[in-house]
């Protein structure tokens, strides 16, 4: 182990140690849900921050959200049919939501964009599980592959 490997492991909490674990190795499907949670409990964070008049809070939170879905963008296999391909426009669409509500301190547009993330996660919770009960692998972080 090299020495920043070393002092960066006496200054991670067991917390964060364990959770590095947990990312480290889980499957692509756990990954996926864990990204939506994530980007969730962000745009949580943003609708308390906004109620309570935190601006700072609120955009930081923001800006979290809005790297997560960059990364389930991301995680799109290029060319890669149609869902790949609506779930692209969809991300960017809730990209430039975000950014509308971030500026506008705009609930209406959070709650939006909240509702949709809820409803993806749900039905790619569903499809993992689903699939997982017949035996067949989710291929979730590059959809279309």
């Amino acid at each position: 182990m090299s020495i920043m490997g070393c002092l960066d492991s006496m200054f991670t909490s067991p917390y964060e140690q364990y959770r590095s674990t947990q990312i480290e190795t889980a499957s692509p499907e756990k990954l996926l849900i864990m990204l939506y949670d994530a980007a969730i409990g962000a745009l949580n964070s943003a609708r308390v921050a906004i109620a309570s008049k935190r601006r700072e809070e609120a955009n930081r939170s923001f800006q979290k959200t809005q790297a997560i879905i960059t990364e389930l963008q991301g995680s799109l296999e290029p060319g890669a049919g149609e869902v790949a391909k609506n779930l692209f426009a969809l991300y960017d669409y809730f990209n430039r939501r975000l950014i509308e509500a971030n500026l506008k301190q705009d609930q209406t547009a959070l709650e939006e964009v909240l509702e949709h993330l809820k409803d993806l996660r749900s039905a790619w919770k569903q499809a993992s599980v689903m699939n997982a009960s017949a035996g067949r692998p989710t291929s979730l972080a590059n959809v279309g592959g």
